[in-house]
């Protein structure tokens, strides 16, 4: 295990603009977004949006990715992000969503989830998060991976491939008349196999015209997620692995989640079609 020091939240940088012609998503300004009310099975033309929505969120999570290395701020990436986001006329999801203040979420180490980028200077051997959604066309498009700081110790490298893997295989578990339970079934089994916490409280979405529909996608074996998987339904996978415990604090930020413990953790993310057949992925590069 690593023997790095916990972290410590860091100085923010002043919030970054957005260009008056690129359009809003409606809960920019707002405390909260107006709940969705439409269907989670989406039309042709949506899901068509929703691919160039997926494909910018997946190059401007590239894009930052290559600047990841030891001395590194997490703003510097968050900076990288934007900037191509709004070259490429999207508007970042993050930046606003119920007062988050910057353009992606930057989990290091022990950070679960929704981790805020700023003064943090990445170290050799951490393992960092970027979550990355753009929001163009009137759609979002929302995925995530974990990448190493120069050299990282065995065990956190293996729960990054094994987290990543996690996410294959579940996707590969999608298909139309089972129930949504079977993704988080896969996930589950998987992770147990490497004695791995499954993060219950933080799950997969149904995403659309809407950041978050409603739609509950859990990465464990939930009994209470049997809803029939359909063709056109889009929504997240997004699993998070733990070498410890999967129980979890939150900073008084009110948004970056620690694992109880302080031990790593790890998260994957696509944006999916349900396809006749089974899944396609929306947020390839």
């Amino acid at each position: 295990m690593s023997g790095q020091s916990t972290l410590v939240p860091g100085e923010l940088s002043p919030t970054r603009t957005v260009p008056g012609n690129i359009r809003r998503p409606e809960y920019v300004g707002r405390p909260a977004p107006t709940p969705y009310t439409g269907p989670e099975r989406q039309s042709p033309e949506t899901i068509e949006a929703m691919r160039a929505a997926g494909r910018i969120a997946a190059r401007a999570m590239a894009a930052a990715a290559e600047a990841i290395a030891p001395g590194v701020t997490t703003d510097e990436l968050d900076r990288i992000a934007h900037a191509y986001m709004v070259d490429h006329g999207a508007y970042p999801s993050t930046l606003g969503y119920r007062g988050f203040p910057k353009s992606l979420c930057t989990s290091v180490n022990e950070v679960i989830c929704h981790g805020i980028p700023d003064s943090t200077v990445l170290r050799d051997g951490d393992i960092i998060n970027l979550d990355v959604t753009a929001y163009i066309g009137g759609v979002h498009g929302d995925t995530n991976a974990t990448y190493l700081v120069g050299d990282v110790d065995e065990e956190s490298r293996l729960l990054v491939e094994r987290t990543r893997e996690s996410l294959n295989r579940a996707i590969k578990a999608v298909r139309p008349g089972r129930q949504i339970n079977v993704i988080g079934r896969v996930i589950e089994s998987y992770a147990k196999r490497f004695g791995y916490g499954v993060v219950r409280d933080f799950t997969g979405h149904g995403i659309n015209t809407s950041f978050h529909s409603g739609l509950i996608i859990p990465h464990y074996d939930s009994p209470n997620a049997t809803t029939v998987i359909e063709p056109g339904m889009t929504f997240t996978i997004e699993p998070m692995l733990t070498l410890g415990t999967h129980t979890y604090d939150m900073w008084d930020d009110g948004w970056t989640m620690v694992t109880k413990d302080r031990r790593r953790t790890a998260q994957f993310e696509h944006t999916l079609v349900v396809t006749d057949s089974g899944a396609e992925i929306l947020t390839l590069p």
